[in-house]
């Protein structure tokens, strides 16, 4: 049986684990879609340690990590948007591989669902291929309401864009 998973806000402490986190989970979901060598690149510079750490404490967010006691399993980071704050951007949400179809997904979109109690609408980015997210945003709610070409800014990855009301 797997010891129980805590969800929990993630501290400068954490930003390694999660770093290691991204990027495994990067490399098992991307690698046959981008390559190895590019899914390195991303993870580099979108994952980083510094980058991760700019996040901790940022105003009207949340970092959220899934802790089990001896490592971490999941994150997930969001912010409120927009002068009411009413949109919330869900900019990541990642599972490791081997701890996927335990629930830690569905736990931490709840955790970020209610860290933002004013928000009416949740709105995240999937890349295209990336059936099995889509999918799982899907069983919760989110409709897809439009895609992005992907920008030199974000390596040119397309992705759809997905919405879910929150009541």
């Amino acid at each position: 049986m797997s010891p129980p998973v805590f969800l929990r806000t993630a501290g400068k402490a954490d930003v390694a684990a999660v770093s290691r986190l991204l990027g495994e989970t990067w490399h098992a979901t991307y690698d046959s879609i981008y390559g190895e060598a590019r899914v390195e690149e991303i993870t580099r510079s979108w994952h980083a340690p510094k980058a991760l750490e700019a996040r901790l404490g940022r105003p009207n967010t949340e970092f959220v990590v899934a802790d089990d006691g001896s490592r971490i399993l999941g994150m997930a980071f969001a912010g409120a948007g927009g002068a009411d704050g009413k949109m919330v951007s869900l900019h990541q949400l990642y599972v490791h591989p081997d701890a996927q179809g335990r629930g830690i997904g569905r736990d931490l979109l709840a955790e970020i669902e209610g860290c933002f109690p004013s928000a009416t609408r949740m709105r995240l980015e999937v890349e295209e291929a990336n059936y099995q997210a889509a999918a799982f945003y899907e069983r919760h709610g989110f409709a897809k309401v439009g895609s992005t070409q992907g920008k030199d800014g974000d390596f040119g990855i397309p992705a759809a864009v997905y919405e879910k009301a929150l009541v």
